[in-house]
């Protein structure tokens, strides 16, 4: 098992561009120190060496040496569909002839009168505006929006992704914002209780 994480993915990206002119394909070499490269170009006449060293990583795991041949190219487009800040993970399983690239950035939810929006930000921009909607012949399908005051925090994505897991334990869930909080994410489970998970959002530096 292979899996690399790297909180500024925008640092592969310019290794990948500083080098794909160069090299075609090459084999990544990955142990239990760290990521590396070391490719000619076509002509044997330029070397290319790369070092990341596994501390450099917020996480690294690499239960046994593995070298993945990639088309520089290929993996350079790849990394363009990441945005400056995004997340960065690459993942390997034992035996599989696959790469995984997996980009993540901070989602931000706001309430208003209008709804609640889900927006995130990239060179590729979604947003969806879940509206307060009762008329519905299934109680669990309803969206009901209670709102004091309009909030809106910013949030990693990640986190949010792995709360949803526990979606299978029931029907509805229930999403408290309060400025400055944590989220709050609560299930119900049937009559015997709940699971709740909460989330600090992310604080915006303000410049003096």
């Amino acid at each position: 098992m292979l899996e690399l994480r790297l909180v500024q993915g925008s640092l592969l990206k310019k290794v990948l561009e500083s080098i794909k002119d160069l090299v075609n394909d090459a084999n990544f070499d990955c142990s239990a120190t760290g990521f590396s490269l070391q490719a000619t170009d076509s002509s044997h006449v330029a070397l290319v060496a790369l070092l990341l060293r596994s501390e450099g990583f917020e996480h690294y795991r690499c239960d046994r040496n593995i070298s993945m041949g990639m088309n520089l190219n290929i993996m350079a487009k790849i990394l363009k569909c990441a945005g400056n800040d995004d997340i960065f993970t690459l993942k390997a399983d034992d035996g599989s002839d696959t790469v995984t690239f997996m980009f993540e950035s901070p989602i931000v939810i706001s309430v208003t009168n209008e709804g609640v929006r889900f927006s995130t930000r990239g060179d590729i921009v979604t947003a969806n505006l879940c509206r307060p909607n009762t008329m519905v012949d299934k109680p669990e399908e309803a969206t009901i929006i209670e709102m004091n005051e309009p909030v809106s925090l910013k949030f990693a994505l990640r986190y949010m992704n792995s709360f949803t897991k526990a979606t299978p334990l029931s029907s509805t869930v229930t999403l408290s914002l309060f400025s400055g909080l944590p989220v709050v994410v609560e299930y119900k489970i049937a009559e015997m209780g709940y699971i709740r998970f909460y989330l600090a959002p992310k604080i915006e530096e303000v410049d003096d």
